[in-house]
């Protein structure tokens, strides 16, 4: 696969949505040790919703079909992750939103600003125990691979994402709930993080399977 094209992101949405399914119990109790809870059932309807639009959109351009998924997650998922995720697909689909075919330049471009939106408009950097860092070093990981395929690409950009899970286990909460908990929080796999990789994930499955 040398590009991706409108039913491309249908298909990685649908990834994204199993994956989100699949483990909702699981963010919930990652999110009840350090949060409210809530995070399994906002992230599945926020997807939920998303695969649905997704499936009714007669879009063309891929980078308009994101920012119109992140409008459509933002309504469905008031939530802060919600919020979030939301301005990541808004602001990495508005930045591609002139390319009918995604190649690896344009899908790093994409998730550049997904996560550079989502730090603004958290008011987060790396290191604070959020999506962040997951998506970062996945994001950084495309760029690094950007010459090569999207298989190699998506493959170091999961590899990443992983790591950054894994080392943000280890940090101290920094924001939201989670940061009430400070020294407690450390040691403890942070629901965000942790979505941030199964959105990673999504993208995986769809240019390496296919």
């Amino acid at each position: 696969m040398t590009e991706l094209r409108i039913d491309d992101f249908k298909s990685i949405i649908h990834q994204v949505k199993i994956l989100i399914d699949l483990h909702r119990e699981f963010l919930g109790e990652l999110d009840s040790i350090m949060g409210d809870g809530d995070l399994g059932f906002t992230m599945t309807k926020a997807f939920a919703a998303a695969e649905e639009e997704a499936g009714k959109s007669e879009e063309k351009i891929p980078g308009k079909l994101l920012l119109r998924l992140g409008m459509v997650i933002a309504k469905a998922s008031p939530s802060t992750m919600g919020t979030l995720i939301a301005t990541g697909f808004m602001k990495g689909g508005k930045a591609i939103e002139q390319y009918e075919q995604i190649g690896p330049e344009e899908l790093t471009v994409f998730f550049e600003n997904f996560v550079k939106f989502i730090m603004e408009r958290g008011k987060t950097v790396p290191g604070n125990k959020t999506i962040v860092d997951s998506l970062l070093p996945a994001a950084q990981a495309l760029r690094l691979a950007v010459n090569e395929p999207l298989v190699t690409g998506i493959t170091s950009a999961r590899d990443a994402a992983l790591k950054g899970l894994t080392a943000s286990t280890m940090m101290k909460a920094q924001h939201g709930r989670a940061a009430y908990y400070q020294d407690n929080s450390i040691g403890k796999q942070d629901g965000g993080a942790t979505v941030g990789t199964y959105i990673i994930e999504g993208f995986y499955r769809h240019i390496v399977k296919e």
